[in-house]
């Protein structure tokens, strides 16, 4: 259903008259996957990877600087983002949903939660008349666990875990094929975040959606995705199904995402093992490698890949 190939995303390091036009912040740089109708994909890895900017990249809100991203929709049309039309790229917004991590940010506070779900018609296909879209409106919002009356409250009023669900339930209005969670749990409490995981297996279920899930937490990743991807330093170091990476990751990277997670020793003290070479200061979104043959991606086993770059080096 969407597939990139050799993305690359730049931003400019200096600005202004004098700047060099050389300098650049590679904050994707390679990346290659696909994702298949009806998975959940989770995209995992630490802070300023590349995650989010891979998945603002999907709906278009950046320019890809090279490569291409193509999404197939379920009636069989393909678009390709790089040259996608303005008339195109309307379509694809409504089969493609954006889930912002801070709803607090992404909910307009001046709006009633009607008037929020109403604006998200924006990219619908067609405007179904006043009536029927709060009606729509009502139900969706049942259907992701809050009551049609909340319509006319704005979103102060509502916890940080129901305002996620007026996000999900917006992005649910023009009834999309693929939803993009950014960060969708991280600012909500352990078990808010459950009810929301779980809001989100159903709804992929019932709605037979296909999601791109990106988080930092590979114990949130893993209870949700089918295959997780792991991004250091904009490039994609290793893939595989869930469960199989959880039980044996081969990159060192990876391994050092395992060991960061905090661990109870006998003692009862919290326990880290972060002897790795990771730790260093070393940006290659920089001074990126260049060299093809090192941002290839090696079959480890049947749905296994594993990334040259960093595995050596350990940058």
């Amino acid at each position: 259903m969407i597939e990139l190939r050799n993305v690359q995303k730049r931003y400019p390091l200096q600005a202004g008259f004098f700047a060099r036009e050389d300098a650049f912040v590679h904050a994707v740089n390679g990346m290659s996957l696909r994702v298949e109708p009806g998975e959940i994909y989770g995209l995992v890895g630490e802070s300023g990877c590349g995650k989010t900017t891979t998945a603002r990249l999907l709906v278009r809100m950046e320019r890809l600087s090279g490569g291409e991203i193509s999404f197939t929709g379920q009636n069989g049309v393909t678009y390709h983002l790089r040259d996608i039309s303005r008339g195109d790229l309307t379509a694809l917004r409504s089969r493609i949903r954006y889930v912002f991590q801070d709803p607090a940010r992404s909910l307009n506070p001046r709006l009633s939660v009607r008037e929020v779900l109403l604006s998200g018609y924006r990219y619908a296909p067609s405007w179904p008349g006043r009536v029927q879209a709060e009606r729509e409106a009502g139900e969706i919002l049942e259907e992701v666990g809050l009551a049609a009356g909340d319509l006319d409250r704005r979103p102060a009023d509502f916890s940080g875990g129901q305002r996620q669900r007026i996000s999900i339930a917006r992005a649910l209005i023009t009834r999309p094929e693929v939803l993009v969670c950014d960060e969708v749990v991280s600012a909500l409490d352990v078990s808010i975040q459950g009810q929301i995981l779980r809001l989100l297996l159903r709804l992929r279920e019932e709605r037979n959606l296909t999601m791109i899930f990106i988080a930092h937490d590979l114990a949130v990743v893993g209870y949700l995705s089918d295959r997780i991807g792991v991004m250091y330093r904009g490039v994609l170091v290793e893939e595989a199904p869930a469960q199989q990476l959880l039980r044996h990751h081969v990159h060192p990277y990876t391994t050092y995402l395992f060991n960061a997670i905090p661990t109870l020793g006998a003692d009862g003290a919290t326990v880290h093992q972060l002897d790795s070479p990771f730790t260093r200061q070393a940006d290659p979104t920089v001074n990126p490698v260049t060299d093809e043959a090192l941002l290839t991606m090696d079959e480890y086993e049947p749905g296994h890949r594993v990334g040259r770059i960093f595995r050596q080096e350990g940058v």
